[in-house]
């Protein structure tokens, strides 16, 4: 299998000759890593679990974890499920990267379609399973919003939309994801949303094409699956909790597959995991933190505040000159957009002249960020 290199090891190949200036402390924006403490409540209940370790987990996680996602799903989005149509995970990378394969396994010629730039787990799970790829290009002209292809969408046994979006921040609104869940009952492709930028939105909270799927009269959930995660919302990456819901039918042998991958959470995440789903408090905490931080892009570099997620996608001239000048003259780490996409049939890649600013820092040291971004950009 020929996978290209992740977009940090690319940036770490293009800075590796460039010495930063020592009159600044490094600062990083590159990793959609919350700078944060992970809550106290839920560094407590893993510990006051840890006890659990000595037992083996259930692939099919425990009912008080199915419970919480369940109850997460329904006090924020308003759809109610089946225990069959949810499925804990560890973490949603593991997902992205076998769900595809356990999907396309036996397909003669499978095709996938994905929005480009993109996170690049699902170029992989497209490699791993030998399918053909259809980029769906995120621009500025269509307001970084997937442009819908019939003709491309009728050869798709998979499609994996990402809303909110990283990089773009862009979002969809509930008839616009209706629209999807409507062309995969139309050309019978499963339709997949990452919706892990879900809980970090600015003013108005955004929907689920589980939502979608019920205001588009879908309500059985027919070839339609979302995953969602713990990691941003909670400030807490390493609890590796996720799950992914929706069509019961395809959920149902996902399950047996997923016996044999070997990826149950331990008990004590599983535990603290449930804390992290169950409360909203903290949540908003962490949004309060991120709206202030696009306030001060805003301020700072004339910005537009997103409806969601903590990214700034920043037009530039030369991504990787202004990545490697901000590098060398201001100390400041950034991700050129180039290597978070690809170069479609037609040899555009979407996002050349863009760098992603991940604002994962504290008021403080994102503002300190931003205003050097601003001067190397003068």
């Amino acid at each position: 299998m020929d996978f290209e290199p992740y977009p940090f090891e690319k940036l770490n190949t293009l800075l590796k000759d460039i010495t930063p200036s020592k009159n600044y402390e490094a600062l990083t924006l590159t990793i959609g890593e919350p700078q944060f403490e992970t809550p106290a409540f839920i560094q407590k209940t893993l510990c006051e679990n840890s006890s659990q370790l000595k037992k083996y987990p259930k692939t099919s996680g425990e009912d008080y974890l199915v419970k919480s996602m369940t109850g997460f799903v329904q006090k924020r989005f308003g759809v109610s499920l089946q225990e069959s149509e949810i499925i804990p995970t560890f973490g949603t990378r593991e997902v992205l990267f076998n769900f595809p394969q356990f999907l396309l396994f036996g397909k003669e010629k499978p095709v996938m379609a994905y929005t480009n730039p993109f996170y690049q787990i699902y170029e992989g799970a497209a490699i791993a399973s030998q399918a053909e790829v259809i980029h769906i290009n995120l621009e500025e002209k269509n307001a970084f919003k997937p442009v819908i292809d019939e003709q491309s969408l009728k050869k798709c046994d998979l499609v994996i939309l990402n809303f909110p979006n990283n990089p773009t921040a862009s979002v969809l609104t509930l008839d616009e994801l209706a629209e999807w869940v409507k062309l995969a009952q139309k050309y019978d492709f499963v339709l997949l949303n990452d919706e892990c930028y879900s809980e970090i939105y600015t003013n108005k909270s955004v929907p689920s094409l589980l939502e979608a799927s019920i205001y588009a009269k879908n309500e059985s959930f027919k070839n339609v699956l979302v995953i969602n995660s713990i990691s941003k919302r909670s400030s807490a990456p390493g609890l590796r909790s996720g799950f992914i819901a929706g069509d019961q039918e395809i959920l149902k042998e996902y399950m047996k597959y997923r016996t044999y991958v070997g990826c149950a959470s331990p008990l004590p995440l599983q535990s603290a995991a449930a804390a992290a789903w169950s409360d909203e408090a903290h949540v908003a905490v962490s949004r309060d933190i991120y709206k202030r931080n696009f306030e001060l892009a805003q301020e700072i570099l004339g910005c537009e505040i997103s409806d969601a997620t903590f990214y700034v996608w920043l037009k530039v001239d030369d991504a990787l000159d202004f990545t490697c000048r901000l590098y060398e003259e201001y100390n400041v780490k950034v991700l050129p957009g180039e290597f978070l996409g690809r170069s479609d049939k037609n040899g555009i890649n979407p996002g050349e002249g863009y760098i992603r600013i991940a604002l994962v820092e504290s008021e403080d040291r994102t503002k300190e960020a931003l205003k050097r971004i601003k001067e190397c950009l003068s």
